[in-house]
């Protein structure tokens, strides 16, 4: 891999709790626990010992990710605040907060980077 463009955000994903119960076996294939934390820029979250998120619960925080890449207010899907958002995996167990923050890079399509062929 050869990274070389330096991402406007960085992503911080942290399970915040569960839907059902006080532990993940039996329901969550991933093994997550409160007080996990994933991070990244525009790749797949890692957390701490290097293992990724799980792959359905990143289907659905692709898509917020990139509307805050794209200069949306996650406050207009019912985000606490502009880039924080808490959402429910697909399977209802685990919690995860998911919060942006902003680098002083400059947006991948506005600041002259893509070209297309």
């Amino acid at each position: 891999m050869k990274k070389w463009y330096d991402e406007e955000y960085t992503w911080r994903i942290e399970v915040t709790g569960f839907l059902r119960g006080s532990r993940t076996e039996n329901y969550c294939r991933n093994g997550e626990e409160i007080g996990d934390v994933y991070t990244c820029t525009y790749g797949c979250p890692v957390n701490q010992d290097g293992h990724g998120i799980c792959s359905k619960a990143m289907m659905m925080m692709f898509p917020i990710m990139e509307a805050v890449r794209s200069g949306g207010d996650l406050r207009n899907i019912g985000g606490s605040d502009a880039y924080t958002k808490e959402l429910v995996c697909p399977d209802g167990c685990v919690i995860f907060r998911m919060t942006a923050t902003k680098r002083n890079e400059q947006n991948f399509h506005t600041g002259g980077f893509w070209h297309p062929e």
